[in-house]
């Protein structure tokens, strides 16, 4: 744990392939790293495939170093269908971070995990956090609607949008609009960017839904970007440290984070509970009982929780 507090990429390294791989050695990690957490500022970035979200994320780590603070990066990426790692190589993509002491960069596959965010995603952003890491930038793979997850993970979300992809305000229309809390407009120069601007501030005018009772007083705002320029990444910086300081002074950072935690034991326990539902009372066995017998789901649910009640009172 001291080579992890102290940085060192192997250590670091080695304890996220800890935490990919789950079981009782993650639980133990965790419960180490968890009570150094919540210095760190952990920055989502999502949106359609396409926007060119690896380039922000290299030009955003590379502005926070120029500032001589320290960023971990979490690339989570398509799971290779052969051999369960991330496809897509984000370390391969941003080279030029790689040598950076001050950088961290791990590519994480979702596992077929929902919303694009890997399991393990959070619990590995805990420890870049303990780790002493200034900032987390979480890029994800933007696979459409059930991205709305990674609002689950991070405390400021970034959408990604691009003009020239067939449908301008396609990220809106897969659901994302509701967990923006800062737009990038990427690759600004292009033709039809101006369209794209007018379409996002359309629909923030129909109003922004927010994500935790009483939340007021944030509107997302529209940062243009040229990232392979490095052109607007200041701004874009700015407006991250901007929602920073709301977050903080309204107490929604609190709100967020809390409601993190429930959503992290609500997981945790489905997946306990799933696995106990095997093990005590013979789920798949159940469930071909029931297939073949036409028995509705509520049934066979409430004869397996029943079954691990008991099993729960003979121990």
């Amino acid at each position: 744990m001291e080579q992890v507090r102290n940085r060192q990429p192997r250590a670091v390294g080695r304890a996220i392939s800890i935490l990919e791989r789950g079981g009782d050695a993650q639980a133990e990690l965790v419960a180490g790293v968890y009570p150094l957490t919540g210095r760190a500022r952990v920055v989502g970035i999502t949106g359609p495939p396409g926007a060119g979200k690896s380039t922000l994320v290299d030009r955003l780590a590379r502005e926070i170093r120029r500032r001589g603070e320290t960023v971990g990066i979490l690339c989570v990426d398509p799971t290779s269908p052969f051999t369960g790692g991330a496809l897509l190589g984000d370390r391969i993509r941003m080279q030029g971070l790689a040598t950076d002491p001050g950088v961290f960069i791990r590519s994480m596959a979702t596992r077929g995990a929902m919303g694009g965010v890997a399991r393990a995603t959070r619990d590995a952003a805990d420890l870049l956090d303990a780790a002493g890491f200034e900032w987390v930038l979480v890029e994800t793979v933007g696979v459409g609607q059930d991205e709305v997850e990674i609002v689950a993970t991070v405390d400021t979300v970034l959408v990604v949008a691009v003009p020239g992809l067939g449908d301008d305000i396609q990220a809106i229309k897969a659901g994302i609009l509701e967990i923006a809390d800062i737009f990038v407009l990427n690759k600004s120069d292009r033709d039809g960017a101006d369209r794209v601007a007018r379409d996002l501030e359309m629909m923030m005018s129909l109003g922004h839904p927010t994500r935790s009772p009483g939340s007021v007083g944030w509107l997302p705002p529209i940062v243009r970007t040229v990232a392979p320029r490095g052109e607007g990444i200041g701004e874009l910086l700015a407006a991250i440290e901007r929602h920073g300081r709301f977050l903080s002074q309204s107490g929604e950072l609190d709100a967020r984070r809390r409601a993190q935690l429930k959503l992290r034991v609500e997981a945790i326990l489905k997946d306990r509970v799933l696995a106990e539902a095997e093990r005590h009372a013979g789920l798949d066995r159940e469930i071909e009982r029931g297939y073949a017998g036409r028995i509705d789901p509520y049934a066979l649910s409430d004869g397996l929780y029943r079954g691990l009640l008991r099993a729960g009172v003979e121990k």
